[in-house]
């Protein structure tokens, strides 16, 4: 028996946990989020978490020539439900808005070339994208790996240049759109500051709580 539940105990430290459901949200709570890196600067081809499995899924081409500016990825144990959508309607006047039933997409500004996704990181929240897809909210946290020399030192959304705060923007207004569509499925309602980065994370951790509450 000794030697069956030290079996069971080393196959659980083998295994690894899901990325959405089996890391907590905050490495530090308040301060430093964990982050699982999806997609990379140079990835052509999107990447996405798959929910019921845990592994990375080819999701679909990345269309056109558009890439994403930063590392992209999900903040785990977090959700875009009805608390996310009721913060996004009251702050942009869109009172039909509903959540995207995804984790809450982070982007995360980092100096170094990275060859692939499937990582977790430690990163710091400075502010946010707040993006309307139809009638659905879809917040981008935007945050700062901790121990980047670059932008570690980057405290509020202002601190991030200016044109790379604009190459987000385009990525997000244009990443499913071709380029020569008449109207736009998606819109970015603002940017916002690192206090409302916070509460839109607190929001996201209490839809997700609200959804799963069988998850310790």
């Amino acid at each position: 028996m000794t030697d069956a539940r030290s079996f069971v105990q080393q196959a659980r430290q083998l295994l690894q946990v899901h990325p959405w459901h089996g890391i907590p949200a905050w490495a530090e709570p308040g301060t430093v989020l964990n982050a699982f890196i999806e997609l990379v600067p140079r990835d052509t081809v999107k990447y996405e978490l798959d929910s019921r499995t845990g592994h990375l899924r080819l999701d679909r081409p990345q269309r056109f020539s558009n890439s994403c500016p930063t590392l992209y990825g999900l903040v785990p144990r977090t959700l875009g439900g009805p608390s996310v959508s009721s913060r996004s309607a009251e702050r942009t006047g869109h009172a039909e808005l509903v959540g995207d039933g995804d984790p809450l997409d982070v982007c995360v500004l980092f100096e170094r070339r990275i060859r692939r996704g499937a990582f977790l990181a430690r990163v710091r929240p400075v502010g946010g994208i707040r993006t309307i897809d139809g009638g659905t909210a879809d917040d981008k946290i935007i945050a700062v790996l901790e121990s980047d020399p670059a932008y570690g030192g980057v405290a509020d959304v202002d601190g991030v240049p200016a044109g790379l705060l604009e190459r987000l923007r385009h990525y997000f207004l244009t990443y499913k759109e071709p380029p020569d569509a008449m109207t736009r499925r998606i819109s970015v309602a603002e940017v916002f500051d690192r206090e409302e980065a916070l509460e839109v994370v607190r929001r996201a951790e209490a839809d997700y709580a609200a959804a799963f509450p069988q998850v310790p």
